[in-house]
């Protein structure tokens, strides 16, 4: 009985040994060495949640959605020139940094309003007023 305890408490420890290092953050993710810069990275994220409304709007099987965005997110990486990989480093070393990412996708969204503005008038002349009726009632 006393070898049985022995066995089970030693298992115990060895386990618990193995998982804490693997529970234990970095304090700093490393910078990967092909980190893109925030300037590139906001044009393409913008592009790319575009291209995600535009499938999503496409009404089409998800499978097929899903195709569908895969292949043309591979080209919109080809066209900004950005390796898939690349990309994913970016993100993840960005989202690790939470007020980067926040800087980021302010300007994402400043990008895609731009946008929004430049195709739709209607859309602009609607939140310029929304804008002036909400610093009015705020005085």
């Amino acid at each position: 009985m006393k070898n049985f305890r022995h066995y089970c408490v030693s298992l115990a420890l060895a386990s618990v040994s193995l998982v804490l290092p693997a529970c234990q953050v970095p304090e700093e993710a490393p910078r990967p060495a092909d980190l893109l810069p925030k300037e590139k990275l906001v044009p393409l994220l913008a592009d790319i949640h575009e291209l995600e409304a535009r499938v999503e709007s496409s009404r089409l099987a998800p499978d097929s959605a899903r195709a569908l965005f895969l292949a043309q997110q591979k080209s919109l990486l080809w066209r900004h020139e950005v390796s898939d990989s690349a990309f994913h480093r970016s993100y993840r070393y960005y989202s690790i940094h939470g007020k980067d990412l926040h800087d980021i996708y302010g300007a994402v969204i400043d990008t895609l309003t731009a946008r929004q503005h430049k195709y739709d008038p209607a859309a602009a002349a609607r939140d310029s007023v929304e804008a002036a009726n909400k610093k009015w009632a705020g005085q």
